[in-house]
Formats: structure tokens, C-alpha cells, sequence
């Protein structure tokens, strides 16, 4: 049980915060506050009315933070002075007065405590100058973070943008320069069809010919990759086939069959089929057919691409789409790594752990999208351009897991309980502003009551994000603000 106990001057005067004070001064201090004696256990918790002022005389306390359904402990002090509780009551309601930490002692120990409302009016009175610079100070850190935290955005936003004009512009350029020659086979058909319809050909060789054309047509589609080296080696063979059956040019003929997957044995079944005067045209014919198809695959695979890279941006910025809502995790996951595919490049290899079997779960899918794109980012630039990224999905304890593993240097000890204080960077000036995983934390912890924590060494980096599968009704304040 507390018991309050009297209050010496001599006794304050012993503490660092006290020790310049003046005797009145500290007569003051007395009579407004108490000496109170607090036996193990909590003294006040997070989120409550910020009511008192506390100032250790002696025993240990540890002060925590709520993390999700987890209290992590901040710090363990047996220091004489420190202090903790209503230490922005000097703020009043610009403020929410409310407890931003846990407070509890481990043996009984001994404070000076004032009320709220009596160390703001002391603070005021003795210190006029010191509380308008720590007004200034708070707000105006306050309003700087949010400044540049707005840049940050700005400049991920940039970023996303140039890679994304940077992937539509290679399947746009690929489907330009399809179509442009395409119109150029399309031109060549038409030229010899108009030779074959007006030659010494029957019905039936006409039949024919559409029937192999056909058969060609389903072979493009079952053709199989092939190295270079096969490439090279069967396009040898086949313009020696051409050039034995008195075909010309067939150096220039025999990529297009290749690409096609038609080799000889199919060059052997069309001369079969066709007499020995219509081959050259037959093949020819067949030529135009094949590269035709292949160009209208490469349009149809371009214009895919361009499709599905403008449903990812959708997808990514949530746009037209409710700020909370249930969503599959792993479309939000695919749709940032396709966001992000310039900015991995092509010599960081990327693997997909997914647990499809997970369910949807309640966020909001744009603020996530904001922390995966953090930690990728953080994740390629610490392997500077070469490595493994593993991003993986599982479930833990009733909670659904998200890792990402690198393979780059790590993060050393000393550094990696400071990684998510707001402005603190690793990387040289001018590449980043240290608000990434500041931003990240806010979102995952302060928005959607999960966790994100790291683990690291040389080689080996994981930061793990853990998301409750149920959550409160929405908040309708910003994540970030």
C-alpha cells in the first residue's frame, strides 16, 4: 500500500533537478508535492490521465511501452531524480494529457510526486522564458517531422513513379515496334496471297496449305524455350534444309521457324503435302503466317504487361478504394514488388515464401503498402544491388507474420535499438531523411496494434512485421500524423 510520508528540502536540494534551487524555491516544491513510499508493482499505466509528476528518491523503476498486446519494457533505472509521469503538463491542452509510457517499481521505492496542475503552474512561474523555447521546441519539432515526413512520402512517391514510367516504357516500345511490323507482314501476305490465288494451284493445294498453316499456328504455342546455342544450331540446320530444297534465302527464313518451334521434320511433313512447284511458295506463305503470329504475341504479352502493371499501381495506391477494408495480404505484397521491380534490379533475386492459406485481415492496405515499400527499399539499399530478398508469409501465436530477409551486411548492435527513432539514418546525406522506419513503426504499431521488430547479422537481416488477424473499428486519425 502507498504511504505518504513528509517532504525535506535538504533532501531535494540532493537531486540533480533540484540541486540549484533556491531554499524558498524548494520550500515551495515541498509544500505543494509529497513524499510517497510505493510497494512493488504498477504506479501508473499508458494512456491514462496524466495526473502526477514523479521524481525517484531511491529503490528501481522500469517504464514500458505498449506494443500490440505486449508491454516492452523501455528502461530499468535505479538513478536517483529521474523522473517520469506529467512532465508536459506545462503544455496544457494544446496537448492530450495522458501517460505516453507504463510505470511500475520492482522493490518498494520512494518518490517525490507532484500533481500535474501544480508542477505546470511552478514551471510557469519560475521558468517563463524556458516553457515558451519548450513550447517552440515541441511544436515546432512537431511540425518539422510532419513536414518531412510528408517529403519522404513525396520522394518514395517520385521514386515509385520513375520506375513505373521506366517498366511502361519497355512493354509500350516493344508493342510499337511489334505493330510497325506487323503491318509490314500483314502487307506481304496479302501480296502473296494475291499470288497464290491467281497461280496454276488447285482447290486442294490451296486446302492444303491452310491446313499446315493451321497446324503451325498450334505448334507457336507449345514451342519450347530454347538456348542460344540451340537457337544457333537449328537455324543452321534448317537453312540447309531450305537451301537443299532450292528454296532461297533461307538464312533470313530459318529464325522465324525457330522462334515458332518448327524444325525439319515439319519442313519434311509441308513438302510432303504440297507438290514439288508450290514449296518455295508454300514455305514463303508460311513464313509470313508464323512471324505474324509471333508478332501478335508479343503485342498481346506487351499490352499484358502494361495491363498488369497499371492494376498493381491501382493496387498499390488503393486508388477508388475505402482507406479500411479486408484484403488479401499477398496482393498487397505482389503489387509493391511489381511497383518496385526497377528499383531491385535485375541482380537482387527475389523469393516468395507465401502461406496462401492465411486469411484476409482488417487494415488499411495504402498505409502498409507505405511500410513494405520502406522495408524493401532499405532492404535492396543495404545489399547495394546484388543479393537475395526473401519476403515470406506465415503465422504466429494467432497473429499473421510478415518477414523481410536480406542478405546484405546486417545491422551493428550498437545501432539497432535506435533504427526506428525518427531522423536517425545509416545512410550518407542526401539519400535518406531516417523517417522510413519511424513511419513504418507508427503504422504497423500505433495504426494497426502489430509489431515490427528486427533481428540481424553479417549476411543475414529480418525485419518482421506481425499484423493482428481481427482489429477495432477504424481510427480516423492520420497514421503518421
Amino acid at each position: 500500500m502507498t504511504s505518504t510520508l513528509p517532504c525535506d528540502p535538504e533532501e531535494l536540494r540532493s537531486l540533480f533537478l533540484f540541486e540549484h534551487l533556491a531554499p524558498d524555491q524548494l520550500d515551495r516544491l515541498c509544500a505543494a508535492g509529497r513524499i510517497e513510499t510505493v510497494p512493488p508493482g504498477p504506479v501508473y499505466a499508458e494512456g491514462d490521465p496524466a495526473t502526477c509528476f514523479y521524481v525517484l528518491l531511491d529503490g528501481t523503476v522500469v517504464t514500458s511501452r505498449r506494443v500490440g498486446n505486449d508491454d516492452v519494457e523501455v528502461n530499468r533505472t535505479s538513478m536517483r531524480g529521474v523522473y517520469a509521469g506529467a512532465f508536459q503538463a506545462y503544455l496544457g491542452d494544446q496537448v492530450p494529457q495522458l501517460y505516453v509510457n507504463s510505470m511500475r517499481v520492482t522493490e518498494t521505492s520512494r518518490f517525490f510526486v507532484l500533481s500535474a496542475e501544480e508542477f505546470a503552474q511552478i514551471m510557469r512561474d519560475w521558468f517563463p522564458m524556458a516553457v515558451h523555447l519548450l513550447e517552440g521546441l515541441f511544436f515546432g519539432n512537431q511540425t518539422f517531422q510532419q513536414v518531412v515526413s510528408q517529403r519522404e512520402r513525396l520522394l518514395a512517391l517520385g521514386s515509385l513513379s520513375a520506375g513505373l514510367t521506366h517498366e511502361l516504357n519497355n512493354p509500350a516500345a516493344a508493342a510499337l515496334r511489334a505493330t510497325s511490323a506487323l503491318r509490314g507482314r500483314v502487307a506481304g501476305m496479302r501480296s502473296k496471297l494475291k499470288v497464290l490465288a491467281g497461280g496454276p494451284y488447285r482447290k486442294s493445294d490451296l486446302d492444303t496449305l491452310i491446313g499446315v498453316q493451321e497446324r503451325a499456328v498450334e505448334r507457336i504455342a507449345k514451342a519450347k524455350e530454347l538456348s542460344p546455342l540451340e537457337t544457333a544450331d537449328q537455324e543452321d540446320a534448317i537453312a540447309d534444309w531450305l537451301d537443299g530444297h532450292g528454296i532461297r534465302g533461307g538464312w533470313d527464313l530459318a529464325p522465324v521457324f525457330v522462334q515458332a518451334g518448327l524444325d525439319e521434320e515439319w519442313l519434311e511433313q509441308v513438302a510432303a503435302a504440297v507438290d514439288g512447284e508450290l514449296l518455295e511458295s508454300a514455305v514463303r506463305w508460311l513464313n509470313y503466317t508464323v512471324e505474324t503470329e509471333l508478332l501478335m504475341n508479343e503485342i498481346e504479352d506487351s499490352t499484358s504487361r502494361v495491363s498488369a502493371l497499371v492494376n498493381a499501381a491501382r493496387q498499390y495506391s488503393q486508388l477508388d478504394r475505402a482507406p479500411f477494408q479486408v484484403v488479401d495480404i499477398h496482393e498487397l505484397l505482389e503489387s509493391t514488388l511489381q511497383m518496385l521491380t526497377g528499383k531491385i534490379g535485375s541482380g537482387v533475386r527475389v523469393v516468395r515464401e507465401f502461406d496462401h492459406d492465411l486469411p484476409r485481415v482488417p487494415a488499411y492496405p495504402g498505409e502498409l503498402n507505405q511500410v513494405w515499400t520502406n522495408l524493401i527499399d532499405n532492404a535492396v539499399d543495404a545489399m547495394d544491388g546484388s543479393g537475395t530478398l526473401t519476403v515470406r508469409t506465415s503465422r504466429d501465436h494467432g497473429r499473421l507474420v510478415v518477414d523481410f530477409l536480406d542478405t546484405g551486411p546486417g545491422v551493428p548492435a550498437e545501432i539497432r535499438q535506435r533504427i526506428f527513432e525518427p531522423f536517425f539514418t545509416t545512410k550518407p546525406v542526401g539519400r535518406g531523411t531516417g523517417l522510413g522506419l519511424d513511419i513504418s513503426w507508427r503504422i504497423v504499431v500505433n495504426k494497426h496494434h502489430g509489431d515490427l521488430e528486427v533481428d540481424s547479422e553479417p549476411g543475414s537481416t529480418r525485419f518482421r512485421v506481425r499484423l493482428p488477424l481481427t482489429a477495432p473499428a477504424p481510427e480516423t486519425e492520420e497514421a503518421a500524423s
